[in-house]
């Protein structure tokens, strides 16, 4: 089993910036793929990033693209979620998710962290 741990979120004026972290124990495979998601009051959870381990690829929302940075940091089982020139609504709870597949569906996402509040002000 994989344990997801998010950090990093807070309470950000509209045009800062804000890195996320996720911390991976317990199991870590080099074929997993890791997502970040969001979850705004009153929306379905939606996708952000995405990044395979071992290739490297990446995949990004169009909402977030020029904005947000997927990085790993396979020595530290850590996936990243750089966030800048941050929105209004950009203002959700962030969960980090591991993948057997490289995908942006949030239902092949099979391990989820608890998530962290992301808030944007002005």
């Amino acid at each position: 089993q994989v344990q997801l741990v998010e950090s990093g979120g807070g309470l950000v004026q509209a045009g800062g910036s804000l890195r996320l972290s996720c911390a991976a124990s317990g199991r870590t495979f080099s074929s997993y793929a890791m997502g970040w998601f969001r979850q705004a009051p009153g929306k379905e959870r939606e996708f952000v990033a995405a990044i395979n381990w071992s290739g490297g690829s990446t995949n990004y929302a169009d909402s977030v693209k020029g904005r947000f940075t997927i990085s790993r940091d396979n020595a530290k089982n850590t996936v990243y979620l750089q966030m800048n020139s941050l929105k209004p609504e950009d203002t959700a709870v962030y969960s980090c998710a591991a993948s057997r597949l490289f995908t942006t569906l949030v239902r092949m996402y099979d391990y989820w962290g608890q998530g962290t509040q992301v808030t944007v002000s002005s």
